[in-house]
């Protein structure tokens, strides 16, 4: 792989979310291409370019549906090659990134079962992120303090209840 290219490579993935980018830096898929160019007895430049029709998939800027012919058409492959060498490539890299991606998600979910008053209360908030706190039963002191002086609000003397300033 060219100097040039390994930059290109760099660039663009250092573009995509955190966690994609760490996957696929994690997974050695330069040399599973390079291995599968062999195996099918491309030159360097070919494996070059086959190398940047993968990664083009991997960061999104391809579709995985056009990557057999991308191959055919770009590496310069027959059509029955270039089905042969995407198919292996979808096996030892594309489908083993997407489970550890998709595993990472599964991870990542810290609300299995968010309640629906909650998403209501979010969106009524106008994006207040407490609404997904839990509402205590039994507080303690329901009267407001003031964020500044951390003392209470005291109440309005027009109303009789607490005031908030409005």
């Amino acid at each position: 792989m060219t100097e040039k290219l390994q930059k290109i490579i760099k660039e663009e993935i250092a573009k995509l979310p955190k966690e994609n980018q760490e996957v696929i830096n994690a997974f050695d898929w330069v040399k599973i291409t390079e291995e599968i160019g062999k195996k099918y007895l491309l030159g360097e430049s070919e494996i070059g370019d086959l190398q940047v029709e993968t990664i083009l998939v991997l960061v999104g800027l391809e579709e995985p549906d056009s990557y057999t012919r991308n191959i055919e058409n770009e590496v310069g492959t027959s059509r029955n090659e270039a089905t042969k060498i995407a198919e292996e490539i979808f096996q030892k890299i594309f489908i083993p990134i997407n489970d550890v991606l998709v595993e990472n998600i599964k991870k990542s979910e810290k609300m299995k079962d968010p309640k629906w008053d909650q998403n209501l209360d979010f969106i009524l908030s106008g994006g207040n992120y407490s609404s997904f706190l839990e509402k205590r039963d039994n507080m303690v002191n329901t009267t407001p303090t003031s964020p500044l002086s951390g003392g209470t609000i005291p109440p309005r003397p027009d109303k009789g209840e607490v005031g908030r300033g409005f």
